[in-house]
């Protein structure tokens, strides 16, 4: 079974988008491969919007993107935030 380039790198995004959350919001007793994708990171980890800002301008840097900061507030999960840095690159 071949294996499709776009998941491994959307697993590779995903992986660095929470080692980011992780370093920034200085999360103990976790890592990027048991950190749940799905987890709202406002309602059920309780970033706040400074806290987001901070993730977002450190992946803008990492994957050389504009984050549009009216898109903060669809930004809720780290597979969100992966998919959103995929469409970004592919748009590039």
């Amino acid at each position: 079974m071949a294996v499709n380039i776009e998941d491994v790198d959307l697993k590779n995004i995903t992986l660095k988008v929470a080692e980011v959350v992780i370093s920034e919001l200085k999360l103990e007793d976790i890592t990027p491969d048991t950190f749940d994708p799905e987890l709202d990171l406002i309602d059920e980890l309780g970033i706040d919007s400074m806290d987001l800002t901070t993730v977002a301008l450190v992946l803008q840097d990492e994957y050389d993107i504009v984050i549009d900061e009216d898109d903060y507030p669809t930004l809720k999960n780290i597979r969100l935030i992966a998919e959103y840095i995929m469409k970004e690159l592919k748009d590039k």
